[in-house]
């Protein structure tokens, strides 16, 4: 692909003039538009080093507000960095809605410097093109603009302009051995951009290669570039028929039965059983915390289940003798302000336990496919959308190493009538039961067919969801602390 660019292309300056004054204008205007509109904007500057990322970066920014972007520099990863999934930085400095985030290198770094260096091992660069097709694919669905730049010079260019900068006093110190052994490798490196560009130039996120030669050729053409795209993306934005946005109506025909309806609710235990248990298990909770700790193995566990269901007596047991630095209970509501111009995935992002920690979510981004499917708050495209998305992220995340426990604490609709009565009776628990748990309970049978179909999409090898037989509440305890027992066991003598 590369082969064929041609670098010699030329911009006289008169002309580079005439262009970018209507250009600057119409990017300001547009970048108005976008704001008003709610439209994330991402751009991506790649390229060699000494291309002219920099000044490319710069002069864009004069045309912008710059109360309305964020340039992030992308260096190596820190420790902080290095303790989560490599998507993690990346996701976490996503923009929110009607914002422009430039990203100078980006997530590419995986499958080229990473990659060439050997600072991770083959298998691990190779996947990374999986991950970073669907992180863009999700940003892209959730209505962003993507726009990738590859900023190309030859060898002979790149020595030329390294050299001129160590000849300047002010600018030698831009050009260090590393770069000069990069410029060694530059054979190896243009495979690795091949490669990379024939595997991430997607419709949602093409890749526009620069002739960067000639830097006002090179302005114009980024300039255009962005402008068109933004364009396009408004035109579309005005078109779009939002979908149907009402709660769900009918069964998937793959579930012709429920999988909870088939549950052994009568499963219980007796006091003095679980009184043994428990503390047996809390025991061995409690080491198992610090071997993960010492293994740097990160924990994620996901509890969903009905209103009333035992989720925060089950969570207290299972954290009742860990130690408190090592993990933190995360408890999901309605999201803010802020949560709501992001990505839906990017508050859980946020949240990602570094390894060694664990991190327990009371209710998650299983919402998306739950109270906002059967409440009408996502649309239909949005929620069955959600479950590849979530498969994808959950895959990421093991995939870096993460153990990943989902619960769905099942009780019978009558139990559940049962327990919302008696917490009315109690003074102490009153505030436990709302007007909304009422509503809930009359929508049962549209929640079971949602909560089946989560079940079904999104129980995989790497994540498998467990029912959770919660009738019992000393049983459904005793389950989860054993559960946990079992599978950080597993992966800590892997």
């Amino acid at each position: 692909m590369l082969d064929k660019v041609d670098l010699n292309r030329k911009l006289p300056r008169e002309e580079y003039k005439a262009f970018m004054r209507g250009l600057e204008n119409r990017l300001g205007e547009l970048q108005r538009e976008a704001r008003g509109l709610g439209i994330p904007v991402i751009i991506v500057f790649e390229g060699w080093d000494a291309a002219g990322k920099g000044t490319m970066i710069n002069r864009l920014l004069i045309s912008l507000d710059p109360r309305g972007f964020t340039v992030h520099p992308v260096n190596p990863p820190n420790e902080e960095e290095l303790f989560r999934p490599f998507l993690w930085r990346f996701w976490t400095k996503t923009p929110g809605r009607g914002r422009i985030a430039i990203f100078d290198r980006s997530w590419y770094g995986r499958v080229l410097v990473a990659r060439i260096e050997k600072i991770v091992k083959p298998k691990v660069w190779k996947r990374a093109f999986d991950e970073i097709r669907s992180f863009e694919r999700q940003l892209s669905d959730d209505g962003a603009v993507i726009i990738k730049f590859f900023l190309h010079i030859s060898r002979d260019e790149q020595k030329k302009r390294f050299k001129k900068l160590q000849k300047n006093k002010a600018t030698a110190w831009k050009v260090t051995e590393d770069d000069w052994r990069s410029h060694r490798a530059y054979d190896s490196y243009l495979a690795a951009i091949e490669e990379m560009l024939e595997r991430t130039d997607t419709k949602y996120a093409p890749w526009t290669i620069v002739e960067a030669h000639d830097r006002r050729y090179a302005s114009v053409k980024v300039f255009k570039t962005v402008i068109s795209r933004i364009e396009n993306k408004l035109k579309t934005s005005t078109q779009d028929d939002k979908g149907d946005t009402g709660p769900v109506k009918k069964q998937s025909e793959i579930l012709l039965t429920s999988t909870l309806e088939q549950t052994d609710l009568s499963l219980s235990m007796n006091r003095e059983e679980y009184e043994q248990a428990l503390d047996k298990y809390q025991k061995r909770v409690r080491e198992l915390e610090h071997e993960a700790y010492v293994k740097r193995v990160p924990v994620v566990i996901v509890y969903e289940g009905w209103d009333a269901a035992g989720k925060g007596g089950n969570i207290r047991r299972l954290v009742q003798k860990m130690d408190p630095r090592g993990y933190e209970v995360i408890p999901v509501a309605v999201p803010n302000d802020i949560e709501k111009a992001h990505h839906y995935l990017w508050r859980f992002w946020m949240q990602v336990p570094k390894a060694g920690h664990i991190a327990i979510f009371d209710r998650s981004w299983y919402g998306r496919v739950l109270v906002e499917r059967v409440e009408g708050f996502a649309s239909e495209d949005e929620w069955k959308r959600a479950f590849h998305e979530i498969n994808e992220m959950e895959e990421q995340w093991t995939n870096f190493g993460a153990v990943l426990l989902k619960f769905w604490l099942h009780i019978g609709k009558e139990e559940q009538l049962n327990r919302f009565e008696k917490r009315q009776k109690n003074d102490y628990k009153k505030w436990k039961i709302t007007e909304e748990d009422w509503r809930n309970r009359e929508k049962w049978d549209p929640y079971l067919q949602a909560v089946d179909e989560m079940l079904l999409r999104t129980s995989t090898s790497y994540a498998p969801w467990h029912v959770v037989e919660s009738n019992s509440k000393l049983y459904a305890r005793i389950k989860v602390l054993k559960l946990f027992v079992k599978n950080l066991e597993q992966k800590l003598s892997a």
